[in-house]
C-alpha cells in the first residue's frame, strides 16, 4: 500500500496532479510480489521559464527508489519519471535475482537489497562554502559490488558504505571514463 507525500513549489497540487500522480505510480506495484508499504515522496517545482522538475523518491524496507526530471509539460516529465524508476526496478530485480542464483537459492527474489539506501547531498555555491542540505543516514554492511548497484539506482556519482567483510568504511565512485573506482579506509 502506497500512501504519498506530494509537495508543490510554485505550483498548487491540484486533485488532477494528485491524481494523475497516484495512478502512475501505482502502477509500479506490478513488479512486486507482495505490494509494499511505502511513503512516495513527490516534490513538484515550477521554475520562471515554465518548465517543471519533478522529483520522486520511494524508500522502502531495503531499497530507495528515486528519480528526478525537468520537462516542459508536468505531465510529461510525470511519465517519464515513472519510466526511469521501472528500469530502475528492472535493472535491481535481475542483478538481485543472479546473486541469488549464483548462490544457489532457488527462492524467486524480487527486488530487495541487502541495505538500505542513502545518499548525502551537499551543493557548493560559487561565492562561498556554504552547505545548502545535509542529511543523515545509517551505513548498512555491503560489498562493492552492492554498492555500485545501490549508487547507480539514486543516479548518484558515489556511494558510501561500510564493507561487509572488514567493517571499514568505503566509498565507490563513478570515473569520468565510466569505470567504477573503490576508496577503502582504516
Amino acid at each position: 500500500m502506497l500512501d504519498y507525500s506530494i509537495r508543490g513549489e510554485n505550483i498548487e497540487v491540484t486533485p488532477a496532479i494528485r491524481e494523475y500522480i497516484e495512478k502512475k505510480v501505482n502502477k509500479l506495484e506490478r513488479y512486486f510480489i507482495e505490494s509494499p508499504n511505502a511513503t512516495v515522496h513527490v516534490n513538484l517545482r515550477v521554475y520562471h521559464d515554465k518548465s517543471a522538475k519533478v522529483e520522486i523518491t520511494i524508500p522502502m524496507k531495503d531499497l530507495v527508489l528515486r528519480a528526478e526530471e525537468r520537462n516542459e509539460d508536468m505531465y510529461a516529465g510525470i511519465d517519464l519519471i515513472v519510466d526511469k524508476l521501472e528500469r530502475q526496478i528492472r535493472k535491481h530485480k535481475t542483478k538481485v535475482n543472479r546473486k541469488f542464483r549464483e548462490k544457489g537459492d532457488t527462492q524467486d527474489y524480487f527486488t530487495i537489497a541487502q541495505s538500505e539506501i542513502a545518499s548525502t547531498g551537499v551543493e557548493e555555491e560559487t561565492d562561498e562554502l556554504a552547505i545548502v542540505r545535509t542529511k543523515q543516514f545509517d551505513l548498512k554492511p555491503m560489498d562493492s559490488e552492492e554498492a555500485v548497484l545501490q549508487m547507480n539506482l539514486l543516479g548518484h556519482n558515489f556511494f558510501i558504505y561500510t564493507d561487509a567483510e572488514s567493517n571499514a568504511t568505503n566509498i565507490v565512485y563513478k570515473r569520468k571514463d565510466g569505470k567504477y573506482g573503490l576508496i577503502e579506509t582504516n
